[in-house]
């Protein structure tokens, strides 16, 4: 059962959802409510459609690239693209701690586009 569960992509969108929209949430703490939930809730569903995005995105960009910018590039793209799109968005509803809010997230969601685009471009050769 534990392993259907890891293997969930509506797990793994929830735990998204949950665990990032907490962190958001307590990296506001200071400030008045409801901020701090709106940036919870904002973080939360932020995290969870890029859970469901970024597999696909470094599939995409991983076939767009050939020899050593395979490995680099891809994870590359799709960091900038999330460190936009969650600066953007926080900064339009006010979120007081952005760069607090979007640290851990965005190094969560990094680290995964890295190590997932390495997997894949090592099966493919470095070099194709």
């Amino acid at each position: 059962m534990l392993r259907r569960l890891a293997g969930s992509g509506t797990v793994h969108v929830l735990f998204a959802f949950l665990a990032m929209g907490g962190w958001a949430v307590f990296a506001n703490r200071g400030h008045a409510m409801p901020q701090p939930l709106y940036s919870g809730l904002l973080q939360g569903t932020l995290s969870a459609c890029l859970t469901l995005f970024l597999k696909s995105a470094i599939d995409a960009l991983s076939r767009r690239f050939t020899g050593i910018t395979r490995f680099w590039l891809p994870p590359s793209i799709a960091c900038l693209g999330s460190a936009s799109l969650l600066t953007a968005l926080h900064a339009l509803i006010g979120t007081p701690e952005i760069a607090k809010t979007i640290a851990v997230p965005l190094l969560v969601s990094t680290s995964y586009a890295a190590i997932y685009n390495y997997s894949i471009s090592r099966r493919r050769g470095a070099g194709s």
